[in-house]
């Protein structure tokens, strides 16, 4: 590239770079653009001869980026992030007529709960919004500061400059049993002593030791056995309506699952505190009317819920 003056870079080709770093492919990045699949290859071999770099090489499981497409990636997504933001942040969204895609990171647990209305909602008002879901993982607040994703939907955010978040729903907690379990046949509830002794199903979705459960039973001088530690609440209902473990789950959650298993929900022996759904951005976007708009939409469906509730 040596040589290389910006008036002769199209910037199309650092749109496809980054769709290709994305989806590792050349025929899922033209269907996300809308162009023929030979369009996109002739793209990528002009952006081969613009970088000196052959930048994805073909593996059984699709592109795989090279060291040198890696160092890129970050820096385009910062300059198409910034383009995006000069652009879009002049003009007014309107969500009627928008032809958009934004990239939301969600737990498992918020996208049982928050994502049908989302999607219904979206159909309503705004027919050309598309939603890209990713799984919000311990670096959450790091994919918000590259531009990775729009916002994030969680319950857990580590603090960070230029992080900003926003309650949008409160929730509190259930325990979930099999029917039939012995510890409950013929009780509604349990004393904190046998709920203590029995073998429990833990979701950490972010890996942290420990939960309100366990604060909650170690003020009382007590402790459990985690016998089952997993990090999506996906599989946990199903384990418990096999086995005698017992599960302490968000009440939302619990009342979907209860529906189509063999579980039983009680009250939790000890008092546990609730906690708050919170959307999360980026500085970055606090001048993107559309990112503006999917956040006020986000809070006005959590105040739906926390009505209904």
């Amino acid at each position: 590239m040596e040589g290389l003056e910006l008036a002769h870079l199209d910037l199309n080709l650092l749109v496809i770079f980054d769709l290709l770093m994305t989806e590792r492919s050349v025929t899922l990045a033209a269907r996300r653009l809308g162009r023929a699949q030979s369009a996109v290859s002739y793209s990528l071999a002009r952006l081969r001869e613009t970088f000196e770099d052959p930048l994805f090489v073909r593996t059984k499981a699709g592109l795989a980026p090279t060291p040198r497409a890696e160092a890129l990636h970050r820096e385009v997504r910062e300059v198409l992030s910034r383009l995006r933001e000069v652009v879009q942040g002049q003009v007014r969204f309107d969500p009627a007529r928008a032809r958009r895609t934004f990239t939301v990171a969600m737990t498992d647990y918020v996208e049982l709960v928050l994502l049908p209305v989302l999607a219904q909602r979206l159909a309503q008002v705004a027919p050309g919004v598309d939603l890209e879901v990713t799984a919000s993982g311990d670096d959450i607040e790091r994919q918000l500061e590259e531009g990775a994703v729009d916002l994030a939907v969680g319950v857990m955010f580590y603090e960070r400059p230029g992080v900003y978040t926003r309650k949008l729903f409160g929730e509190s907690f259930v325990c979930l049993a099999r029917a039939g379990h012995p510890a409950l046949t013929e009780r509604e509830t349990l004393s904190p002593e046998t709920f203590a002794g029995l073998l429990h199903v833990l979701v950490a979705p972010r890996g942290r030791p420990g939960s309100f459960v366990d604060s909650a039973l170690e003020r009382m001088g007590l402790s459990r056995r985690v016998a089952l530690r997993v990090q999506h609440y996906l599989a946990a209902p199903r384990v418990v309506a096999e086995t005698d473990m017992v599960l302490t789950s968000p009440t939302r959650l619990a009342r979907a699952h209860a529906a189509g298993l063999a579980v039983r929900a009680f009250p939790p022996p000890v008092e546990l505190p609730g906690f708050f759904v919170r959307a999360a951005w980026h500085e970055r976007r606090q001048g993107d009317s559309g990112v503006s708009w999917l956040r006020g939409l986000l809070i006005e469906l959590g105040e739906e819920l926390d009505r209904a509730s």
